[in-house]
């Protein structure tokens, strides 16, 4: 084990395949212990010796990516990093910020007023992929007042449910928070 910029790096062999899950487990296992202090931890895959400089980069990449999870003690994984959470983590705070207030502002400013459940119908419209039935019925509602939910969220945003981009651009909104 070595110290690089205040970060351990641990080197285990390539075999070791539930190696995140085992850190996990000890970070969960240490959480209570840590009363002032918080532990982050990135795991990156396995990769041969040539490979160690990027493995060395994952594995950073993870750990920062940890700073954001909640919790005394959290662990990001290499498999964790092919997702959209590695993208968002890599943009700066205040675009996120912008980016989800843009996007979902208008629905929850309507919401409020209205007492619509915009942002629920849109959140549950992706969840079920954009399907009408299977939409309307987890939200038990007819689809006639999907549609002009669908609408209305469209009219708020000017964006285009149909439009895959504006569907991946509100998904990405709303794991933001």
């Amino acid at each position: 084990m070595g110290v690089v910029d205040d970060e351990a790096i641990a080197l285990v062999p390539a075999d070791d395949s539930d190696l995140t899950a085992r850190v996990r487990a000890a970070v969960q296992h240490l959480s209570p212990a840590l009363t002032d202090t918080r532990l982050t931890v990135g795991v990156s895959g396995a990769a041969p010796v040539e490979g160690l400089r990027g493995a060395v980069e994952e594995a950073r990449f993870a750990r920062r990516l940890a700073e954001g999870r909640p919790g005394q003690g959290a662990v990001v994984g290499h498999e964790e990093l092919a997702t959209h959470v590695l993208l968002l983590a890599s943009v700066p705070d205040d675009v996120r910020h912008v980016f989800k207030v843009r996007l979902l502002d208008p629905l929850r400013s309507y919401d409020q007023v209205h007492k619509a459940d915009l942002v629920r119908t849109l959140e549950a419209f992706l969840q079920c992929s954009g399907s009408w039935t299977k939409c309307s019925e987890l939200l038990h509602v007819h689809v006639n007042t999907l549609r002009y939910r669908i609408q209305r969220i469209q009219d708020l945003t000017g964006r285009d449910l149909s439009r895959l981009e504006d569907r991946v651009d509100f998904f990405l909104a709303l794991r933001l928070g």
